[in-house]
């Protein structure tokens, strides 16, 4: 198990958002925290702390009148920590390749690839042409629905697609991308623990990285997530950390996720 950061910039600010509360029409959301730090000011600490595979994702859709300032501090962040972060929201065949050289490590996709509400194999074989598989996560953030199965969901988690997160979706999709990222959209940002089913079914898979997001609020959690994700699975705190207004200490997390690797 990594430790995996995160910045998240809506309407220009890093903020720690509820998950699923985001909605185009007004730029709203939930907010846990708003930062008056920029976000360039996190992307210089994660470097500092020697942390890889952390995310930054833009929280604005295109036509928001607030998109260019949040594109600004997602470019800032990505100068200050070259190659050491990956960045996804409204990333395109078009402008896939222009992040890359501006310093992410990957773009993340789903809304792109996920059309319609099913997976559009042209704009993904597109993608991973125009920056390789090594620069490719997939975003295959999802809702539990009533008979238990997991749907991605796109659009800023605003709509459900028909595709389910299962093995065999995760062997479709492994050989055109380097790592999938995972926020359980039911339990983002309200610190009350994690998706345990979720986690229990990504353990099995022992390809490509995953990196799970979501209701870690306590040590305890960081450990039940090791636990039943047979420290296959990454971990990103964002809500519950202290650099974010939480509980949890940056410090102890960075800490802890050194101890495992030694």
């Amino acid at each position: 198990m990594e430790f995996r950061p995160c910045i998240d910039i809506h309407n220009g600010q890093v903020k720690q958002i509820v998950g699923g509360s985001l909605k185009d029409q007004g730029d709203q959301a939930t907010e846990n925290f708003a930062s008056c730090l920029g976000a360039d000011h996190y992307a210089r600490l994660y470097r500092e702390k020697g942390l890889k595979g952390g995310h930054i994702i833009l929280l604005n859709a295109k036509d928001s009148p607030y998109y260019e300032a949040t594109r600004q501090q997602a470019l800032a962040a990505l100068q200050a920590y070259p190659g050491g972060m990956q960045i996804g929201g409204g990333i395109t065949g078009e402008n896939a390749a222009d992040y890359i050289r501006e310093g992410a490590s990957h773009v993340i996709v789903t809304s792109y690839v996920f059309r319609e509400g099913r997976i559009d194999y042209d704009r993904l074989e597109e993608l991973s042409g125009a920056v390789g598989k090594e620069h490719l996560v997939l975003d295959l953030s999802c809702r539990k629905m009533p008979d238990d199965t997991y749907h991605v969901v796109t659009d800023r988690w605003q709509k459900i697609t028909e595709e389910t997160v299962s093995q065999e979706l995760l062997e479709k999709l492994s050989g055109y991308c380097d790592e999938f990222l995972i926020h359980a959209v039911d339990v983002e940002g309200k610190n009350r623990g994690i998706e345990e089913p979720l986690v229990s079914l990504l353990a099995s898979w022992e390809k490509n990285p995953i990196t799970y997001a979501g209701g870690v609020h306590s040590y305890e959690d960081i450990d039940l997530l090791k636990e039943k994700g047979k420290g296959r699975i990454h971990v990103t705190v964002g809500s519950a950390l202290d650099l974010f207004g939480g509980q949890l200490s940056f410090d102890k997390i960075c800490a802890l996720t050194k101890e495992e690797e030694k």
